[in-house]
């Protein structure tokens, strides 16, 4: 991926970030920080980044949460005590984009189609 596109895509994905902590979160925009969360795993189980899996559970709970939340209530906010969480995903996706070569992010791109086609209820194994 070359740098201009990689730095479009990681301010898009801060701005989202940014937006849904200060409780202006849409649908869409949670679906992006889950985004990045999965392509992070996926790019981390490829060899590329060492955060604990329990990190990024934490941060597909926080959406589950929110996405809940905005059912019952129409509230869209991530919980706070996440937001550490996702700032260090998006840190690690970040570097994952200027490290991995295309090919293996396109490879984790396959694998999250593939995740979403299927019945899994999540790719991200704390055993892994």
């Amino acid at each position: 991926m070359d740098r201009a596109s990689a730095s479009e895509l990681s301010l898009a994905n801060h701005l989202a970030l940014v937006a849904c902590r200060r409780g202006h979160a849409t649908a869409h925009l949670i679906n992006e920080l889950m985004r990045v969360v999965y392509l992070g795993w996926f790019l981390q189980r490829a060899g590329y980044g060492t955060c604990p899996a329990e990190q990024f559970k934490i941060a597909e709970y926080a959406v589950e949460a929110t996405l809940a939340r905005a059912h019952e209530c129409g509230e869209w906010h991530l919980p706070d005590e996440t937001i550490v969480d996702f700032e260090t995903l998006l840190g690690l996706y970040d570097s994952q984009l200027a490290s991995a070569p295309l090919h293996e992010v396109l490879a984790a791109e396959r694998r999250l189609k593939a995740f979403l086609a299927g019945g899994a209820s999540s790719p991200i194994s704390v055993t892994a």
